[in-house]
């Protein structure tokens, strides 16, 4: 009896050795081993793939990327913040800790949102209620830069991957996934592109989000004719539309 004792009082330290979040592992590929290792993706006892897509991790770095210009050297910056307010789908306001600054406004790396400001577009209220549902005021963050982009761009908000709960959610992926952010490449890849890019292709083959209300035409004008009437467009064509409107003006002759 004494030794059953001994056991029992031995299996709750056990149980708490074997807990493990996603900043125990330098790379999401030794995050995908110890989950699959565990019974991954059918159990998954320590929340590695809180999006249940059977990819453990998806904010760990693969060991590659690129993207941004004057790219800053060495390894991710991790703020830890708390979220202030969303700005609209693909921008926040936050409350950071142990940081240079106490408030960012925070772009997302990767992705873009149809524009709720200056002319809205279809799909664009969704967009921002899509991200308040997954970050509301009040819900903690870390912040993670990538060292192939710029950290602040030309408006001066920092860029950076936001990540909820312990490291597993990356909400720009989210965004991506439910359709209401489309891949957004800048000048050169950035490290979580593949990640990104399988969730833009299971939206549009749900027909999830902007791709059925919108078509795909995430930068159409809300009203426009043709708007949001389910017309079909490869994430390759809106890649497309996106550099060619935001593309400098010829200049004048």
């Amino acid at each position: 009896m004494a030794a059953l004792g001994t056991v029992g009082a031995l299996l709750p330290v056990l149980a708490a050795a074997r807990e493990k979040d996603c900043s125990d592992f330098a790379t999401q590929e030794a995050a995908q081993a110890y989950f699959d290792a565990h019974g991954g993706p059918a159990s998954d006892p320590d929340n590695l793939d809180s999006d249940g897509d059977g990819i453990a991790c998806e904010t760990l770095p693969h060991g590659g990327g690129g993207g941004g210009s004057n790219p800053p050297p060495g390894p991710p910056q991790r703020i830890r913040a708390r979220i202030v307010h969303v700005t609209d789908g693909d921008t926040l306001a936050v409350r950071a800790f142990g940081a240079a600054r106490r408030h960012y406004d925070v772009r997302l790396i990767g992705i873009d949102t149809p524009e709720k400001y200056g002319g809205r577009e279809c799909g664009a209220l969704q967009a921002s209620r899509s991200m308040r549902r997954k970050a509301p005021a009040g819900t903690r963050v870390t912040l993670v830069t990538d060292p192939t982009q710029d950290l602040f761009d030309r408006y001066g908000r920092l860029l950076a991957y936001v990540v909820r709960g312990r490291g597993s959610l990356d909400l720009g992926r989210a965004q991506v996934g439910a359709g209401w952010a489309h891949v957004y490449v800048f000048d050169r890849p950035f490290r979580r592109l593949s990640a990104y890019r399988r969730a833009q292709l299971r939206a549009h083959r749900h027909d999830r989000g902007a791709w059925r209300l919108c078509g795909g035409r995430f930068h159409d004008p809300l009203g426009r004719s043709g708007c949001c009437l389910g017309q079909s467009f490869s994430p390759a064509a809106i890649s497309a539309s996106v550099a060619r409107r935001r593309a400098p003006p010829p200049a004048a002759s």
